[in-house]
């Protein structure tokens, strides 16, 4: 099959996703770099692969090939290089495994600090990351792009972030919340053990009052000359500490 003008309707469809609106509503995202497109192909989420007409390309079975112009491809990149290939994916539904060692994102908006948590968590064993109402899109490119393909693996569960750690709390998971806070612990005194729960803030406000206040405990990153951090450099120091 062959897609070669822009003003085809699937096209202008695809076209749509660059928003969150159109996302949600068919529950459909694009990918764009090789390495992403085959991530998404082993999680079983990649639905369709847009390829530049003339470059030979293997399709799996159960994946829609579509040979499509440059200018198609050009449409709907948001790269400013030409890219050969683009993928739409099912957006994805995960269920955590374990609540052993999670994640909690509150109202965290800049898509490069999401990606960056997603992927440091992922690498570093944790098992499911829990994302507020408020956070930003899962499914925007730049957290997409940030994530290095670890979006494909890791349980991500956007909700109500008070009510989801009130259910975490009942079974037994101790909520560990990052603040500037005279009350906070220092991280490198905290004796963890599982299950346990690390909550990350906006990165103007940081954890939100009721977040706070239903937290088992607090705690900050001891520093010699700043008050606070960028929240993926927080989260990455202090799933590090937690993880060993």
């Amino acid at each position: 099959m062959e897609i070669l003008s822009v003003n085809n309707p699937r096209v202008k469809q695809w076209k749509k996703y660059e928003k969150k609106k159109y996302r949600n509503q068919d529950q459909r995202f694009l990918v764009e770099e090789a390495h992403l497109i085959e991530e998404a192909l082993q999680a079983n989420v990649l639905e369709t692969l847009l390829v530049l007409q003339g470059k030979e390309v293997t399709c799996n079975q159960g994946v829609e090939c579509i040979e499509v112009s440059q200018q198609v491809l050009d449409k709907l990149s948001t790269h400013v290089s030409s890219v050969s290939m683009i993928g739409i994916c099912k957006q994805l539904t995960h269920k955590a495994q374990s609540l052993d060692r999670i994640v909690y994102l509150d109202n965290i908006q800049d898509p490069g600090n999401v990606g960056t948590i997603i992927r440091t968590a992922y690498a570093l064993g944790y098992d499911a990351i829990y994302m507020s109402d408020t956070s930003v899109d899962l499914y925007n490119e730049k957290v997409i792009r940030a994530t290095q393909g670890a979006l494909f693996h890791m349980p991500i569960i956007r909700g109500n972030l008070l009510e989801m750690m009130s259910i975490h709390q009942e079974h037994g998971v101790h909520v560990y919340a990052t603040a500037l806070d005279k009350q906070a612990k220092m991280l490198s005194s905290i004796a963890v053990s599982t299950p346990f729960a690390l909550v990350f803030g906006n990165e103007g406000s940081g954890v939100c009052p009721e977040i706070l206040a239903q937290a088992n405990t607090k705690v900050m990153i001891e520093m010699k000359q700043f008050e606070s951090l960028n929240v993926a450099v927080a989260a990455g120091i202090c799933m590090y500490e937690f993880s060993h």
